[in-house]
């Protein structure tokens, strides 16, 4: 019982294990807290600005497809690390084919990755940016509610539409303030801080996951070596049988 035990858990890739357990966390809580921060958003530019927001649905549908991307993702580098892990290396990636076949998945796997830190790194930066606005948005309020005067956003004109007036940028009424600071900013920034530490633990998941594939991709090319040096090795043994045979 405890050598069957022992050989399972020789078996189990677990750097890889780790890396698809931070990944899932931080695409789980990237995704929610962005999907509700972008709730909040709505929601407050429609009651303080009257503005529609059509396109923030477009942006939590690319949420949920992030989602299901990096979990997928995340399972099929799991999957071929239990394939190049122990025992299991041995007898799948005994013949040529599946050597070649694995070296293949791993590069593969290794260029999506890869590819996919940029888009994080992206994301990273966009969320700092948003992170940063709000933290300004949440400094007006404090100085807003100390003062009683109005929110003033004229100098944050690029961000609404051109037809906007600049009276409309001024938020003086106490339901607007309230419904814009405590209900919308104050909310939303959590959210946003949330998302960008999760950015981050995504980002530190997927530089594990290259350092993962790229030791799978080795263990694989000298398990293709060795399988190599063992057919020489018997192909020496049997001329040597076949010599001693003749001499007798």
């Amino acid at each position: 019982m405890g050598d069957c035990c022992q050989s399972c858990m020789a078996r189990v890739p677990y750097a890889t294990l780790i890396a698809t357990l931070m990944c899932l966390l931080g695409v789980g809580i990237f995704c929610g807290t962005m999907y509700r921060g972008a709730s909040l958003t709505v929601i407050m530019v429609d009651q303080v600005f009257h503005l529609r927001l059509i396109w923030i649905e477009t942006i939590r549908m690319i949420f949920i497809i992030i989602g299901g991307t990096m979990a997928t993702l995340g399972f099929m580098i799991l999957f071929v690390g239990f394939l190049a892990t122990g025992a299991t290396r041995y007898k799948v990636y005994r013949a040529w084919g599946t050597r070649v076949g694995g070296r293949i998945s791993c590069a593969v796997l290794m260029g999506l990755t890869y590819l996919l830190n940029f888009v994080w790194i992206l994301i990273l930066c966009f969320l700092v940016v948003v992170t940063f606005i709000y933290t300004m948005f949440w400094n007006m309020c404090s100085s807003v509610e100390q003062s009683l005067s109005c929110i003033d956003l004229t100098q944050f004109h690029f961000m609404f539409p051109s037809t906007t007036k600049q009276e409309d940028m001024k938020i003086c009424e106490t339901y607007e303030i309230k419904a814009f600071c405590k209900d919308g900013v104050e909310n939303a920034e959590v959210m946003f801080i949330l998302a960008t530490l999760a950015t981050l633990l995504v980002i530190l998941s997927l530089v594990h996951y290259l350092m993962c594939l790229s030791a799978n991709y080795a263990h694989i090319r000298d398990h293709e070596k060795f399988q190599e040096l063992q057919e020489i090795q018997n192909l020496n043994e049997l001329e040597y049988s076949a010599t001693s045979k003749d001499r007798f």
